[in-house]
């Protein structure tokens, strides 16, 4: 293998194998029947770190008789467009994977409960519910506000809070939000509270942290828009996912997950697989914004969806080689004795 060349995107960039943890779970610890999603963004087109993910979600559902749900994630009203919705969609139909909730055809013919854009009355009845409990309150902290706390602390903000304190200062939500970038309001967060929370990792096993450690999460940004940590958690909840399936990049997200979901009522936490991630040679992962591994433009170019998911498997470090493996066979990377 270290003699063979590193994989290219269809932009020309060498992409490298994932490497440090183990990529493949243990089948016996795998859950029977598992509710999971694919949860794909339209602010870009698919890539190969999207087929990695989607490899994993549809070899493991199809590995224990489980059940994918196709969720848009267009929260970010700003950055999502209509026409990568629509490619995305069509670039499931090409290679060969279909969602067992909704149909496909469903996006297509209007407003759906699986697009988050059209569930805003949801997000907002979650909110209420925080609220009522007294843990939502508004925060004028900016990007001005952390560059001057790191100033003033002499380290770096790495948090999701917000430094400014403003849970204590009581600001009026009546001016929480605007619909105009131009004139923002005030973001919306929850007061998460102290202790940890725990779960189960497929892959890297037991895991605690304590959530208050990142700050209080926004779950509605200043111009608006609900936030991924917050919508991520709504729809979970309600789509009735058992087992949360994303890339690595997303574990420390985790904790601040799981107290929103038990701040909202939810009793049972998912179980989580964070997969490797595809990386440039750079060591950057792969990012929509940079037109990575477009796997429209390589299946435009010739490469067949066997092909690609044979790419996929290798660069996730659940293959030594790129051997063609069809959409009907992703079960077979997750099976006992794969």
């Amino acid at each position: 293998m270290t003699d063979e060349p590193a994989p290219a995107d269809a932009g020309g960039a060498l992409l490298v194998p994932a490497a440090g943890a183990a990529a493949r779970p243990d089948p016996r610890a795998l859950p029977a029947a598992p509710v999971t999603r694919f949860a794909p963004a339209p602010t870009g087109h698919l890539h190969l770190g999207h087929l990695v993910n989607a490899l994993y979600v549809w070899g493991i559902a199809g590995a224990r008789g489980g059940h994918v749900v196709l969720r848009i994630e267009d929260h970010d009203r700003q950055r999502s467009r209509a026409e990568h919705e629509a490619a995305l969609l069509d670039d499931l139909g090409r290679l060969g994977l279909a969602p067992d909730e909704p149909p496909i055809a469903a996006f297509r013919a209007g407003t759906t409960a699986y697009r988050q854009s059209d569930c805003g009355a949801v997000y907002a009845a979650a909110l209420e519910r925080l609220r009522a409990a007294g843990l939502v309150y508004a925060c004028a902290c900016t990007r001005t506000t952390f560059a001057e706390w790191e100033a003033a602390s002499g380290r770096p903000w790495a948090g999701m809070g917000c430094p400014g304190g403003c849970r204590d200062l009581a600001l009026d939500e009546a001016r929480a939000w605007s619909a105009s970038p131009a004139a923002p309001g005030l973001g919306l967060r929850v007061a998460l509270g102290a202790g940890s929370e725990r779960w189960l990792d497929l892959l890297a096993g037991p895991l605690s942290d304590e959530p208050a450690a990142a700050g209080d999460p926004l779950v509605r940004d200043r111009v608006g828009n609900w936030t991924y940590a917050f919508c991520v958690v709504v729809d979970d909840m309600r789509h009735g996912i058992d087992l949360v399936i994303r890339g690595r990049d997303l574990l420390e997200a985790t904790p601040v997950q799981l107290r929103l979901a038990r701040l909202l009522g939810r009793t049972a936490p998912p179980l989580f697989l964070h997969h490797p991630l595809v990386r440039r040679v750079s060591g950057q992962k792969l990012s929509k914004a940079e037109r990575d591994t477009a796997v429209r433009e390589m299946l435009d170019a010739g490469a067949t969806p066997a092909q690609l998911f044979g790419r996929a498997a290798r660069l996730a470090g659940l293959r030594q080689d790129e051997s063609p493996i069809a959409a009907g066979e992703l079960a077979s990377l997750f099976g006992v004795g794969s």
